[in-house]
């Protein structure tokens, strides 16, 4: 059966399909073709590239989101903001996030030109025919790729032999109908694009808004053409259950690119153990979410040693002020498991001053549980602090460790807390000042 790997935008926020990738590798899925839309363009060449799905997972941490922007010549910004070509323009994407995330151009084309190897395409729309190109991965350069990403207002588009080149997302942002026409018989859509039924007011929501009706309208679209060509094909979709933070949560270090990693090889664990060979109905249920209930999410670090050496262990906790269930999603570092091992199946179990992270990780022998417990208790005498630092780890088949929480891993937690399911400014302070006013264990004893 013929496979395509269809990667639709989401901005800065694409960290999150390289998890999703990750957990389809370790599945033993392979695809004979590639596509990728805005954001999903970085996806699309780190793959092509030839870049392993554990590397890709690393290259995210060592990328600065500021990249992602670079200014235009001061004189562009003295036009005033009627005339301003756009807030920035690509270099720091060619110059840095490529370099940063290992997509090379030459490496793409070259590939790509080898006897038997993965097709790949770039969808990067021609503003003067007002048409979506596919860009063959042997075709590609990294200024097309840039231009695939740039979005109107926020970068400027590539000018080359009196065209216009930009963001594919106002015509589609996923592709199936080029996956379709490459003769894929199994369609894996990984969309990160918002699709829930919220409505927010002011212009960065209403501007996020257009590019979500967008992008389904164009899916739909596809959809609906290769039903009418009798066109069949299986279709899997891994997707959030709640929309992911926007991308200046990301710009702000609100969510980092390790947390979104995570969460997509949560989700995709999710979709993968409970999907029908039959796949999903091809129509708007395909990409649906439900907004988060209101909440906060947090990053809870802890530190250890096994076997002799380091051990870190980071959980992105999403807990529902209201008492429904937390979700878990995270990670283990340690030379005793190899490369870094999110986790899958994470939940949240709190019992009195006690808080458990319950999850599993894949290792070469398959999967093995892990539990972290940690006890927030003061015993009589000035030792709080050290009374709830401390936690056990158990990972199936290895020792027990004793992790701990350095004073500057309580920092970042705080730092850390960012109000979900809320929206506009008051709520949202409202959230996180109840989350850091009343501490961990008063909304443990609430939870």
């Amino acid at each position: 059966m013929k496979r395509s790997l269809v990667l639709a935008g989401g901005g800065m926020r694409v960290a999150w399909q390289a998890g999703v990738v990750r957990a389809l590798a370790e599945e033993g899925l392979e695809f004979e073709h590639v596509d990728g839309t805005s954001g999903g363009i970085l996806t699309a060449g780190m793959l092509l590239s030839g870049l392993g799905p554990e590397e890709m997972c690393a290259r995210w941490s060592g990328v600065d989101v500021k990249d992602f922007g670079s200014a235009l010549p001061f004189g562009d910004y003295l036009k005033g903001p009627w005339s301003l070509p756009a807030l920035g323009d690509a270099d720091g994407l060619l110059n840095k996030v490529f370099p940063a995330l290992g997509i090379d151009d030459a490496t793409i084309r070259a590939r790509a030109a080898e006897p038997g190897a993965v097709g790949g395409s770039f969808n990067v729309v021609e503003f003067t025919g007002k048409r979506c190109h596919a860009i063959d991965a042997t075709l590609i350069d990294a200024e097309l790729m840039a231009a695939g990403m740039s979005l109107p207002i926020f970068l400027t588009p590539l000018r080359r032999d009196g065209k216009v080149w930009t963001d594919a997302v106002w015509v589609r942002d996923a592709n199936v109908q080029e996956a379709l026409r490459r003769g894929a018989e199994e369609v894996w859509l990984i969309w990160c694009i918002g699709n829930s039924p919220y409505w927010g007011d002011g212009p960065l929501e209403q501007y996020v808004h257009m590019i979500e009706m967008s992008a389904m309208g164009a899916l739909l679209a596809d959809f609906e053409a290769a039903s009418a060509a009798g066109r069949e094909f299986v279709l899997h979709v891994v997707r959030p259950e709640h929309p992911l933070p926007l991308d200046p949560e990301f710009y702000l270090g609100r969510i980092s690119a390790d947390a979104l990693v995570a969460m997509g090889y949560r989700d995709a664990r999710a979709y993968l153990s409970s999907r029908s060979p039959g796949g999903l109905p091809k129509d708007e249920r395909c990409t649906a979410m439900s907004e988060a209930p209101p909440g906060v999410r947090y990053t809870d670090r802890l530190h250890g040693s096994l076997e002799g050496a380091d051990l870190g262990f980071t959980a992105v906790v999403e807990m529902p002020s209201s008492g429904a269930g937390a979700r878990l999603s995270g990670f283990l570092d340690c030379p005793a498991f190899g490369a870094r091992r999110f986790l899958a199946g994470g939940r949240v179990e709190s019992s009195g001053e006690t808080l458990r992270y319950r999850a599993q990780i894949m290792l070469d022998d398959g999967w093995h549980g892990v539990l972290v417990t940690r006890t927030f208790h003061d015993d009589p005498g000035p030792d709080a602090w050290a009374d709830s630092r401390s936690a056990v780890l158990e990972v199936e088949g290895f020792p027990a460790v004793e992790l701990r929480m350095a004073l500057g891993d309580a920092a970042a937690l705080i730092a850390s807390v960012e109000p979900m399911g809320s929206h506009g400014f008051l709520d949202r302070a409202s959230a996180a000042a109840g989350f850091i006013g009343n501490g961990l264990r008063e909304l443990l004893a609430r939870y």
